[in-house]
C-alpha cells in the first residue's frame, strides 16, 4: 500500500460515495486506475465491507466492553465479531476488558440480539454493555 492508496482509503473514509472519476481527480488518477486501485484493496482485505451505517440517533445502539477468555485469539474473535450485521466498530483496549464494539441497530431488540451472539461466542468471558442514550457534539 503507498500514498495514493492510504489517500483513496482516507478519501473514502470522508464520502464513501465519490464516484470513482472524482477520486481520481483528487489523487491525480485516471477512473480506471482507481477502480483497479480500490479492487485491489478490497481483494487484499484492506477494505473488507461496504456498509451503510445507522446513526444511532435514528434507531438504538449500545458500547459493549468484552473480556475474553486467557486463551482466545483476539483476531478470531475480532473477525467473528466484525461480521455482525449491527456491529459498526471493534477497537482492542487496554484496561480490564479487551475490546470495545459499537453496536447500532434499528431497534434495542436487534441491539440486544447481537450483545447476545457476542455473549455467546467461544472464547469471550464476560460482556459489559451500556445502552446509548444520546450523541453529545
Amino acid at each position: 500500500m503507498d500514498n495514493i492508496d492510504r489517500r483513496l482509503l482516507e478519501l473514502l473514509r470522508e464520502d464513501s460515495r465519490a464516484s470513482f472519476v472524482e477520486l481520481g481527480g483528487k489523487v491525480g488518477l485516471s477512473e480506471a486506475a482507481v477502480r483497479r486501485r480500490v479492487k485491489n484493496l478490497a481483494d487484499g482485505g484492506v477494505i473488507r465491507r461496504f456498509t451503510v451505517d445507522v446513526e444511532v440517533g435514528h434507531g438504538a445502539g449500545a458500547l459493549t466492553l468484552v473480556t475474553m477468555s486467557t486463551a482466545a485469539s483476539s483476531a478470531e474473535i475480532s473477525d467473528r465479531i466484525r461480521s455482525l450485521r449491527a456491529v459498526r466498530k471493534v477497537y482492542e483496549v487496554t484496561g480490564e476488558h479487551d475490546m470495545a464494539i459499537l453496536i447500532s441497530g434499528s431497534d434495542i431488540s436487534e441491539v440486544n440480539g447481537t450483545i447476545d451472539q457476542i455473549r455467546k461466542m467461544e472464547g469471550v468471558a464476560t460482556t459489559n454493555t451500556m445502552v446509548i442514550l444520546r450523541e453529545l457534539t
